[in-house]
């Protein structure tokens, strides 16, 4: 589904990717993990498309095509989806209009009619159940005046109703109560299919205890220095990144 190598990025002068090789095949999950500032936040910004950060080198294919080569939004709608560490606030567009928006937009994409009313209402009823979300938010202005947990949870409502073919969440789990993570981490399972994968990105081996990633990788100074399976995670939440930095440096 996603094969990258060799990917260096900057923002500015500043060179944050350096080097990183990454295959996710159909139906798997793969977490990223790693140290503040060792460029996880900015893989998943190079990767849909955000034109603050510059490719220096390497490749990206997405189901075979040049993903680098794609505007963000052809990105998305060839199935690319990612849930924000901090989900911003779209004042005065109601989540109901936001996601019709968007569902008739990839719809179109594809060569599909546009949903009528009626079948979408029907649609938003079957996803809010996923992440156990109240209709009142989906009357509201999109993530206006939103707790962090609800803005969370919409994420995730979000990506049940696109249904993408990749996921990438974004320290999902940042500042979530036990509660909201058990929701936000059932409705990513509930959501999984042989067919969709997921890069889950996060600091906290109990956010992947309810996901139960197939990979583990660790980030640090922008490459990939090494990968495992959930096992992996326990240790780093045992022991810190330390004994990865002084394997790395020296």
């Amino acid at each position: 589904m996603l094969e990258v190598k060799n990917l260096h990025a900057k923002i500015g002068d500043k060179e944050i990717l350096r080097g990183i090789d990454l295959t996710i095949r159909d139906g798997e999950t793969h977490a990223i993990m790693g140290p503040n500032g060792s460029g996880k936040s900015t893989l998943s910004a190079v990767l849909v498309g955000n034109p603050l950060y510059e490719v220096t080198d390497g490749t990206a294919l997405f189901n075979g095509k040049d993903l680098l080569a794609m505007k963000p939004e052809e990105r998305a709608h060839e199935g690319l989806f990612l849930s924000f560490q901090y989900p911003v606030e779209i004042p005065g567009v109601s989540m109901t209009n936001f996601m019709r928006a968007a569902i008739n937009e990839k719809r179109k994409f594809q060569g599909l009619d546009p949903l009528n009313a009626a079948d979408f209402l029907k649609l938003m009823r079957e996803k809010r159940k996923v992440v156990e979300m109240d209709s009142k938010l989906s009357n509201r202005s999109v993530n206006e005046g939103f707790s962090g947990g609800e803005k969370k949870r919409n994420e995730i409502f979000q990506m049940a109703m696109l249904e993408p073919k990749l996921a990438i969440l974004d320290e999902t789990d940042s500042g979530l109560d036990v509660d909201a993570m058990r929701i936000v981490a059932e409705g990513v399972n509930k959501l999984r299919t042989p067919d969709n994968s997921r890069i889950v990105i996060t600091h906290y081996e109990r956010l992947l205890d309810m996901i139960n990633p197939d990979v583990v990788h660790v980030l640090y100074q922008g490459r990939i220095v090494k990968t495992g399976g959930p096992g992996l995670a326990k240790v780093i939440e045992e022991k810190g990144y330390d004994w990865i930095k002084e394997e790395i440096d020296g």
